[in-house]
């Protein structure tokens, strides 16, 4: 099954942008693409995870898996450590990394955890 990354590129990590400047949450986008996502795992833009005052934010969700939404995530250092904790994520069935094995961004930056949708 596919996981899902959504990322906010609508996020300007709280500072003033003009609207014709590429924001920090498009720049993440490009460069989580540009890593490339890992087995499983489609990375896909948004425009508003409504957690504008975190930003850069991303949620990761999948079928019958607790979704997250991480916030305060910088384009400049984090991909690695994203695409690690998203990988992670995609080998688990139920969306639940044990703690200890999450990288420690996705230990302090998480902003919600939401159950699986019953089908």
């Amino acid at each position: 099954m596919t996981v899902t990354v959504h990322v906010c590129t609508t996020c300007r990590m709280d500072q003033p942008i003009p609207d014709d400047e590429v924001r920090p949450g498009t720049k993440l986008l490009e460069a989580l693409q540009a890593a490339g996502a890992p087995e499983g795992v489609r990375i896909v833009p948004v425009e508003c995870l409504s957690a504008c005052d975190h930003g850069c934010n991303i949620a990761i969700s999948g079928p019958g898996r607790w979704s997250y939404v991480y916030r305060g995530l910088n384009p400049d250092e984090h991909v690695a450590d994203i695409l690690a904790g998203v990988a992670a994520y995609a080998a688990t069935a139920d969306g639940i990394v044990p703690w200890r094995d999450r990288p420690v961004i996705f230990r302090k930056q998480s902003l919600a955890r939401i159950p699986p949708m019953e089908s």
